[in-house]
């Protein structure tokens, strides 16, 4: 990088900071169509900055686009929609490219030529669109909720070989992807993420003292907390409070042989993080909450032990999982129609008892002895309340699917009712997150917003950047 490249104002971290905070408040996430037409306006609008290309077609036959915005000799890749069921990055998208065309000194700062990709995945998006005009009210977001079968996301279906794991079913819109990253080899690749429930936390290709001091100011900037419980997944590493290491599939088969649980029941694909990391590309994502709780970042010991915590979570998770496995079990002669829904719940309803059988033996390691925290115990008591709302809502969409197209037996009408009536016994149990408050999305936006420029401004010229 050419000395003086970031002027001493524009994309400094106070700067970053101010931009974060000044974005004004949205309602809702923008649907699929408004989303394109959005940047096909912008493309229209500003023949000089921006062009587009297609790179892929969608499962379902929908033309992919990524719109190029230019600017200097570095190359930055943003994709949205990776998982649709995550539609935060589509506000974050839209502010980037926005502000990029409209900012001639944020384009000179950053001296990157941008590749933005609205979404990754439409056929997945509009299959969420129901609840996005009420992305606060949990309920409503768990009942018109989709992620596709962990062989159908685009960010895990990239190809891997690692000791008895392999995949290769590469999908049209990952091969699409695939190209692009090989074709640009970015300084940046930015996956556009979010979670659900908590704190804000990052995932980083590779550690960086300066981004992550602007990462971790970030959320604090707009009022959010950081996310200190337990991570994603426990063989990963910490850079700091809330940053942690992207991980590669290998660690994570690794981790699971080392419990003596079967790796290929829980591994298929790689990221396009590590995709990308052939070019010595800095990777960022930001998983950010549309709900905020005290207890997402409160350390505080506990008397229970982690032990017994994962041990009460497991049995819970494991008993939902059950309770829906019994129901999908009983329903399959019936269902005829295959449905993006039906194959969603065939992989992750089975995967619940799975994930409860590892957390009981993570419970039995030594380590495990220690006491939980508040943030650990928040943790885990949700993810299990998260998992019951999101895939019970999923099988019953799978179930009615059969049922409005008019080809459900009896016997399938009554597995439905049964589902529907389990599901609201679900939704009225009191949970440790019943207080939880709705985050203004223009703070989520913000913080991923402000993650993407301090990466771009900052991150590239830490050590281990090409």
């Amino acid at each position: 990088m050419i000395e003086g490249h970031v002027s001493e104002t524009v994309c400094s971290p106070e700067d970053i900071l101010r931009r974060a905070g000044r974005l004004a408040e949205r309602t809702g996430f923008p649907r699929t169509d408004d989303l394109w037409a959005h940047f096909a306006d912008l493309e229209r609008r500003h023949p000089d900055l921006v062009s587009s290309r297609r790179i892929a077609t969608s499962r379902l036959g929908e033309p992919i686009r990524v719109y190029t915005i230019a600017g200097g000799p570095r190359a930055n890749i943003v994709v949205g929609g990776v998982h649709p069921n995550e539609p935060i990055g589509s506000w974050t998208a839209i502010q980037l490219a926005d502000d990029l065309v409209a900012d001639a000194d944020l384009r000179t700062a950053l001296d990157a030529t941008w590749h933005i990709i609205p979404t990754i995945d439409p056929d997945g998006l509009r299959l969420n669109e129901g609840w996005f005009d009420q992305p606060g009210d949990r309920a409503h977001y768990a009942r018109h909720f989709y992620r596709p079968a962990p062989d159908e996301q685009v960010e895990w279906t990239f190809p891997n070989a690692y000791k008895r794991a392999y995949f290769d079913r590469v999908l049209p819109e990952t091969l699409g992807l695939m190209l692009l990253i090989d074709d640009v080899k970015p300084d940046l690749l930015v996956s556009l993420h979010n979670g659900e429930m908590g704190g804000v936390y990052y995932y980083l290709s590779r550690p960086g003292a300066a981004l992550q001091d602007v990462l971790t100011r970030l959320p604090a900037s707009l009022g959010l907390p950081l996310a200190v419980g337990e991570p994603e997944s426990p063989y990963l590493t910490e850079y700091g409070p809330a940053i942690y290491g992207m991980g590669r599939i290998s660690q994570a088969y690794d981790y699971l042989e080392a419990l003596g649980v079967d790796p290929t029941t829980h591994i298929g694909g790689t990221s396009s993080a590590e995709w990308a990391g052939r070019h010595g590309t800095l990777s960022l994502v930001s998983e950010l909450p549309y709900w905020s709780h005290p207890a997402a970042d409160d350390t505080s010991p506990l008397d229970e032990t982690y032990a017994e915590l994962l041990q009460r979570t497991a049995a819970d998770l494991a008993a939902a999982g059950a309770a829906l496995e019994e129901i999908l079990v009983a329903a399959e002669p019936d269902l005829t129609i295959v449905s993006p829904f039906l194959r969603a719940s065939r992989a992750f309803v089975p995967m619940l008892g799975e994930m409860a059988r590892t957390d009981l033996v993570r419970a039995e390691l030594p380590e495990s002895a220690r006491p939980a925290t508040v943030a650990e115990r928040f943790d885990r008591e949700d993810v299990v309340h998260c998992f019951k709302l999101r895939y019970g809502g999923m099988l019953l969409r799978a179930l009615e699917a059969q049922t409005v197209a008019g080809l459900a037996s009896a016997d399938l009408r009554r597995r439905t009712a049964e589902l529907a009536s389990l599901y609201q016994d679900w939704l009225n149990t009191p949970s440790i997150a019943d207080d939880a408050e709705v985050i203004p999305i223009s703070r989520l936006v913000g913080v991923q917003y402000g993650a993407i420029l301090a990466a771009a401004a900052i991150g590239a010229d830490e050590p281990g950047a090409s």
